[in-house]
């Protein structure tokens, strides 16, 4: 089944008889708040808000893990059945940011709770509200939980001693700037684990926030027959990547969850940065 979706086919489901759940994912790193905030201002009809850091993250511990760890799959089941989540319901995830922000996060944990009925609504909200979609405001009620009991696929996860064995091709998903070391807003440590190709989550999108034409994303995307682990600041954005490899029906790169949060605050482990070129003075 495919990834991506476009409106039209979300406008066809919501008229199906097959269960939807439709969840709102969107985001801000620096307003942990914000997301409830957008959700309840208005959403897609029906739509739960899919917390970042309350359902789609755990607690944070001195570090490990990084910003965003993933919720023990305990925890996650917990969150799916609350949410009415099963085998036979689609999933219809959607953000403001593309996915990176954070749809492809909720997306890719649905796959790594073994549920392939997930997908992400190409371009968000934002098309749509331009296609005249309406929105809601408010409180959605919770559908009738499930019982269901997913089977993880623990495999789909990198941990930091498998990224440093530097076997694998790794994937870094954040902005140049921050993968060169120029500028690092957020970590205390400025760079990329070395040997990383940097791999912009925008740099896949168009100006409206959908992903680029399918033969774009296949030039943009390395050479397949490697094995790759997409990392990006906190686990977050880096599932971006692995939509993108799911959309062209590739093999998918795993996920180090823990991604440069936890990398960098480990000193022992080596630090790459690139300087940007300069022009030469005239």
């Amino acid at each position: 089944m495919t990834a991506l979706i476009d409106i039209s086919t979300l406008a066809l489901w919501q008229r199906d008889e097959q269960p939807l759940v439709v969840l709102d994912c969107r985001a801000r790193l620096d307003d942990a708040e914000a997301g409830r905030q957008m959700w309840l201002t208005g959403h897609l009809p029906g739509a739960l808000h899919a917390d970042m850091d309350r359902d789609l993250s755990a607690p944070r511990e001195n570090g490990s893990g990084g910003r965003h760890p993933l919720p023990s799959p305990q925890q996650w089941q917990e969150t799916l059945q609350r949410w009415g989540i099963s085998p036979a319901v689609r999933v219809v995830v959607y953000d403001d940011a593309g996915g990176q922000l954070a749809a492809a996060r909720a997306w890719w944990m649905l796959r790594w709770a073994g549920h392939e009925n997930a997908h992400v609504l190409n371009g968000g909200i934002q098309v749509w509200e331009a296609d005249g979609g309406r929105l809601e405001s408010g409180e959605t009620a919770l559908p009738e939980p499930s019982n269901w009991q997913p089977v993880f696929n623990h495999g789909m996860i990198a941990s930091a001693d498998e990224v440093a064995r530097g076997d694998a091709l790794l994937l870094d998903a954040r902005p140049a700037v921050r993968y060169r070391g120029d500028n690092e807003p957020i970590d205390p440590v400025a760079g990329h684990i070395p040997g990383a190709r940097n791999l912009p989550g925008a740099s896949m999108l168009d100006d409206n926030r959908c992903f680029i034409d399918s033969d774009e994303l296949e030039q943009l995307l390395p050479a397949t027959g490697q094995q790759s682990i997409a990392y990006c600041g906190s686990g977050i954005s880096a599932c971006l990547i692995i939509l993108a490899h799911a959309a062209l029906g590739r093999p998918l790169p795993k996920l180090y969850p823990g991604s440069w949060s936890e990398w960098s605050r480990d000193p022992s482990r080596p630090v790459a940065t690139e300087q940007p070129s300069r022009r030469p003075d005239a």
